[in-house]
């Protein structure tokens, strides 16, 4: 009986709870674009908007592109956008990303292959974590990709610092061996011109 009980309180005593993120702010947020470069996001063509609850925010594209084919131009097969945000939060608290989802459209003919990438860090910081899927063809279909981070995992901003955050992304077309008179693309793109790239907020209270 005593070997038992011991054995069930040495389980227990290794059980971990995991971290749980804070309630969001009920102050609101705004996203300052300090800069925007990339031939994926000309200037005019990207917008942000923040979630009612404080939760998440919207990357509206609009001319996000890359593709090969007769009518393509060189550089075309890729193409590529780095937001830099300055994210302005209620006084006490700070922020990470948990999760990215990522929507758009690709149309391969057979033989040509896709790839998506993505990465996301604070000015300053490294720039560890690299995300990036492929697609082969043929296939013509929106597509989606999460990236998800564990909560006890996710970086956050340093309280008190100023650093701003920074979004790189990338749309990569490899013609291989499909047919070189036809068109294959992918898009950050919809049939209304704007596809949405949400980033979930994860929130932390800074210690007083």
């Amino acid at each position: 009986m005593i070997s038992t009980l011991a054995a069930a309180g040495l389980a227990l005593s290794t059980i971990v709870i995991p971290p749980v993120a804070d309630p969001p702010p009920t102050g609101q947020i705004t996203i300052d674009v300090v800069t925007v470069n990339g031939s994926g996001c000309r200037i005019g063509t990207a917008a942000i908007a923040v979630s009612p609850d404080n939760k998440a925010f919207t990357v509206t594209y609009s001319d996000y592109l890359a593709q090969v084919g007769p009518q393509a131009k060189p550089t075309d097969f890729r193409k590529n956008c780095q937001l830099n945000l300055k994210v302005n939060v209620p006084g006490g608290f700070t922020y990470g990303i948990a999760q990215a989802d990522y929507r758009g459209f690709a149309h391969l003919e057979k033989g040509a292959k896709g790839t998506q990438k993505a990465s996301y860090y604070f000015q300053g910081m490294s720039d560890n974590d690299q995300r990036s899927k492929t697609w082969s063809g043929a296939m013509s279909d929106s597509f989606q990709v999460t990236h998800k981070t564990d909560i006890a995992s996710i970086i956050y901003h340093p309280c008190g610092a100023k650093r701003n955050f920074n979004i790189n992304t990338e749309l990569r077309v490899d013609k291989g061996t499909s047919d070189p008179k036809k068109t294959s693309f992918m898009a950050m793109d919809s049939t209304d011109g704007s596809i949405e790239t949400i980033y979930h907020f994860a929130w932390k209270k800074c210690p007083k």
